[in-house]
């Protein structure tokens, strides 16, 4: 009986690891039906426009304006892999270090490098896979542990040893991280439509809504045939994230200009361009939930309420894993794409919650 009770935990354990692969991998499948089926009815429908895709050549002129910042490169000793990021202000001033989400690159921080430029030496990360960061093949190069490395080595190359941290999406995913792992490097963290992890990971299992919401998730585990259905009828889908009713910038907020949208497509029409973003995502699944989790820094959490991936429920739960100032700002119909829709808000929320004297919370 006492051995029955020392194994009983272990026994759980593995159930529930059972049933959470399961469900992974069921959803893998139906996800992967249903744009099997999409793919089908856009064959049926426009089949010589389907496979159709416009020759990009030379980028947009807005990715070498000058006001936006200097294009850099830095290559990382112990990876070999060499970044590239765009830089505005002065060296010698705070570095702010901004991470984007998925499917962004730097571009999507513009409205921010000129703003803060003035007090800080602003850097916009392209991370690893992206734009013109190198992409290691395998998705193995993905997993978190070299993510948050990147970040890390980063710092070290640039010749700082912290900095505010700015994340959205994925890159908030990342920022969280540092944060948890690496708190000596962040000043002040500042998180754009993310939660913590640990709440992602078990808000998603407890509610259907964000589970259908984090599909892509899911179909992301497949290979090659997401980045495929990226590019068909010349990225459409692309297009549609930005763009759409459903998913893209509201009504009210900045919309992106058709040069905008160009510069986007651009830089994942580039051959092999959509792999490296999407294996980000083909790791998640075996490195979360967090064995530690705390986040001890500063934390401004900014979160556009009609975001349509992420239920604005986990915003409010994440402060339980702040173990220090924390601020949650909720902007009403403003969407996921929350610093290109709402610059000037967010960047005076920025300003406020940089500039403010915070107190670690007992």
């Amino acid at each position: 009986m006492a051995r029955l009770r020392d194994c009983l935990p272990r026994l759980m354990v593995m159930i529930r690891s059972l049933l959470f692969w399961s469900l992974v991998y069921c959803y893998c499948g139906l996800c992967a039906s249903i744009y099997l089926l999409k793919l089908l009815w856009s064959i049926g429908q426009r089949p010589a426009q389907t496979f159709r895709r416009a020759a990009r050549e030379h980028p947009p002129a807005c990715l070498n304006d000058p006001s936006l910042g200097t294009h850099c490169y830095v290559r990382i000793k112990d990876s070999g892999l060499r970044f590239h990021y765009v830089a505005a202000g002065e060296r010698g001033k705070p570095l702010m270090l901004l991470l984007h989400g998925f499917p962004e690159f730097w571009y999507s921080w513009r409205h921010q490098l000129r703003e803060f430029k003035s007090e800080y030496r602003v850097v916009a990360l392209d991370l690893r896979g992206y734009g013109e960061t190198d992409a290691p093949v395998h998705r193995e190069n993905y997993k978190l542990d070299c993510l948050i490395t990147d970040i890390k080595d980063i710092l070290d190359s640039l010749g700082y040893s912290k900095c505010v941290l700015i994340g959205h999406d994925w890159g908030g995913m990342i920022a969280w991280l540092i944060a948890i792992c690496y708190p000596e490097m962040v000043m002040k963290l500042i998180v754009i439509n993310f939660p913590h992890p640990n709440v992602f990971t078990e808000y998603i299992l407890r509610h259907p809504a964000q589970l259908f919401k984090s599909s892509y998730y899911y179909f992301f585990q497949i290979p090659w045939f997401p980045e495929f259905m990226f590019s068909i009828n010349d990225f459409k889908a692309l297009r549609h994230l930005f763009t759409s009713h459903s998913t893209g910038i509201g009504r009210k907020g900045c919309q992106l200009t058709t040069e905008d949208l160009e510069a986007y497509i651009y830089i994942f029409s580039q051959p092999g361009a959509l792999s490296g973003p999407i294996n980000h995502y083909r790791n998640i699944f075996s490195c979360l939930p967090l064995k530690h989790h705390m986040v001890t820094t500063p934390t401004l959490l900014l979160w556009g309420e009609k975001d349509a991936f992420m239920e604005v429920e986990m915003a409010e739960v994440t402060k339980i894993y702040v173990n220090n100032y924390f601020r949650l700002t909720i902007l009403s119909e403003a969407s996921h794409w929350l610093q290109q829709e709402q610059p000037d808000i967010v960047n005076k929320l920025i300003w406020t919650f940089l500039k403010e004297e915070t107190r670690k919370k007992d």
